[in-house]
């Protein structure tokens, strides 16, 4: 009698275990992981009317503080009980952009994936080395296909509309993606913001099995790319 009672109470402790990961897990995992760091889109609060001919080449700069360069992704991390979105940014940013006839024929930007970083240092590992295999593929491109008609964009401090089409290589995969992006003439700089649909299957990008989240298959790239003239 008394060793059935104690495999009761030894069943009973493993069911309340278990219980604890299932419930408390995610809850802590709520707590030690935040939303982290996004990419914004175009800030035009202090915007003033273009100073420098449009035409040219331009290279990638760090920008002001309203509208720094930066690329970064957002997805939501699964749990059990609930959804999370979580994002990360990095601003180790290069690349230059052609533009003549006011049309952007040429352009190439290639993002420094080990710099990618969000509020938790043990999810931007997870992240870089578990994801992103940044050891075996340290950086990602875009690099323009399409050319770009900017003679809308006004010059005024306003921002314009365009829709921009390229090939975005991460984790040595290229596909063809698309997305409308605001584009604002802001002094001597040309500021270039908006999302990418992206689905981290077509770049062979496997969830890890995390304990407490995976990660959703469908995501957006964050890109905020501010430009000044090359000199």
């Amino acid at each position: 009698m008394l060793k059935r009672q104690k495999t009761i109470v030894s069943i009973v402790v493993v069911l309340v275990l278990l219980l604890s990961v299932v419930v408390v897990g995610p809850v802590i995992y709520g707590l030690i992981m935040g939303p982290g760091v996004k990419t914004e889109g175009l800030n035009t609060s202090s915007a003033e009317p273009a100073t420098v001919e449009v035409n040219g080449d331009w290279e990638v700069v760090r920008g002001d503080q309203n509208n720094l360069t930066s690329v970064g992704y957002t997805f939501a991390e699964i749990l059990p009980v609930e959804h999370r979105i979580t994002s990360g940014s990095t601003q180790a940013v290069e690349g230059t952009v052609n533009i003549s006839n006011d049309t952007l024929n040429a352009g190439e930007i290639t993002v420094d994936m080990r710099e990618l970083s969000s509020d938790n240092e043990r999810r931007d590992i997870n992240v870089r080395m578990s994801i992103f295999h940044t050891d075996d593929y340290p950086t990602s491109t875009f690099t323009i296909t399409e050319p770009v008609d900017l003679s809308t964009v006004p010059d005024d401090g306003t921002p314009g509309q365009v829709e921009l089409v390229g090939d975005l290589e991460i984790h040595g995969a290229t596909n063809e993606v698309s997305g409308t992006f605001d584009v604002l003439r802001d002094e001597d700089k040309v500021v270039i913001a908006g999302n990418l649909p992206v689905n981290r299957i077509d770049f062979g990008l496997e969830s890890p099995e995390f304990v407490a989240a995976k990660i959703a298959e469908e995501g957006e790239l964050n890109i905020r790319i501010s430009l000044g003239k090359e000199q």
